[in-house]
């Protein structure tokens, strides 16, 4: 008798999940996972847990750094909510909540107050560092978790202050508006780096039941240690550092651990300095690891980029030396001691980046002690010079970067809107 073997018509696979093959066996087509003989009722717990909180296609329809982000972006909301609860207790303990002789007209003008400078805060912060919140995500990341945890810490504070306990809420809650503004856009700038199948509403939707099933765990633990802090500011203070350093650390992590493959100032200035020491280009993950993540207050020579014409120079002789050994659509300039640049409005990526290119390198020999002598002969030099070395090393280096597995189809450099059509051409 003639043994009938299995002949396999097709096979199919869920992202990078179980791989499935289907049979053709007496005439019937049957379904079986390769490698094992049924599906587990472990791995189906597992599969509905990672449909439910995590991004379809996981982990092919998002970047490599998410998971490890994803982590610690939980760690440090564990952290918060606790500290949250702890700050809570006593805003409303400061408000009333438990004293006879409170009243609920004046509980209720010092939360209309707090919430009234809050708006105005969001509003003007917005306005002031809107543009800067895509380009530089990671440092207002961490910026608006450390001014959270400050204006937490000034609501435990304000109750042991009464006289000055509206002036402190109202502060705190100019505060965590900011931390709103901040955190939210630049969440929303991480989730388009996370993104990598035009996915970005499914990775946010995802995103938020985390956080809330992150919230629900420090609720219940919130209940238990409610009691234990309730008259206890010795207590208070001590759990509240603890939460709060452990959310540093956690937010500071998590910063650390996002891998961005396109260029902001800080990237390509780290890339392009070591390429002009030693020919070698970074890779993102090399460039990401040296990225500082913390504000600087005041740079020695900044960077200002999509400038007026007039930020660069004041008469027709200076156009032409501007104009001088460069047929690139932009121009630079040095003012104040700041690296303007203008842009022509025909400008592509690659002339941005060459733009930005030459800033950085102008803005490093301003920063030079030994180039002192050279500025004293005038900036115009300098400008020529940079165009020089980047009719030089430009076309290598956009190569290099390119190969290393940057993207330069677009940029996160913080261009103004200024556009400008000059009129005079260099001989």
């Amino acid at each position: 008798m003639q043994k009938i073997t299995d002949v396999v018509l097709a096979t199919e696979r869920y992202g990078s999940a179980e791989s499935w093959k289907y049979l053709a066996k007496d005439g019937v087509m049957e379904r079986r996972r390769e490698g094992t003989g049924g599906e587990s009722k472990g791995n189906s717990i597992v599969g509905v847990f990672k449909s439910v909180f995590l991004p379809q296609g996981y982990p092919e329809s998002v970047s490599k750094d998410y998971l490890q982000y994803q982590f610690w972006d939980t760690v440090q909301a564990f952290s918060s909510s606790l500290s949250g609860t702890l700050a809570t207790q006593a805003s409303l303990k400061g408000v009333g909540v438990g004293n006879q002789e409170a009243t609920v007209a004046a509980a209720t003008v010092t939360w209309l107050l707090r919430d009234g400078t809050g708006m105005l805060g969001r509003i003007l912060f917005a306005w002031q560092k809107g543009s800067k919140l895509d380009s530089e995500a990671k440092k207002w990341r961490l910026f608006a978790d450390v001014l959270n945890d400050i204006a937490m810490f000034m609501e435990i504070l304000a109750p042991y202050f009464p006289a000055f306990f509206t002036l402190i809420v109202c502060s705190a809650g100019v505060f965590k508006s900011i931390v709103g503004v901040a955190g939210g856009a630049t969440r929303a700038a991480l989730t388009v780096h996370q993104a990598r199948r035009d996915n970005m509403a499914d990775i946010s939707a995802k995103d938020g039941s985390q956080e809330t099933l992150v919230n629900l765990a420090g609720l219940l633990v919130s209940l238990i240690l409610i009691p234990l802090v309730t008259d206890n500011p010795v207590l208070t203070l001590s759990l509240f550092f603890l939460f709060t350093i452990l959310h540093l650390f956690a937010n500071y992590k998590a910063v650390r651990s996002v891998v961005m493959e396109t260029f902001n100032e800080a990237r390509l200035s780290i890339v392009l300095q070591q390429y002009l020491k030693d020919n070698q280009v970074l890779s993102p993950q090399e460039a990401n690891k040296r990225e500082p993540v913390f504000i600087e207050l005041r740079k020695s020579s900044p960077i200002k980029l999509g400038v007026r014409l007039q930020d660069i120079l004041r008469s027709p002789d200076e156009l032409d030396l501007a104009l001088k050994q460069s047929d690139m659509p932009y121009l630079l300039g040095v003012k104040n001691g700041c690296v303007c640049v203008c842009l022509g409005p025909e400008t592509t990526v690659d002339d941005e980046i060459r733009a930005m290119c030459q800033a950085i390198w102008l803005s490093s020999r301003l920063s030079d002690q030994a180039s002192r002598d050279q500025q004293r002969k005038g900036h115009w030099e300098m400008v020529q010079e940079s165009h020089k070395l980047m009719d030089k090393v430009f076309g290598p280096f956009l190569r290099g970067v390119e190969a290393a597995g940057w993207d330069i189809k677009r940029t996160l450099l913080d261009w103004d809107e200024w556009r400008v059509e000059w009129k005079i051409k260099s001989n």
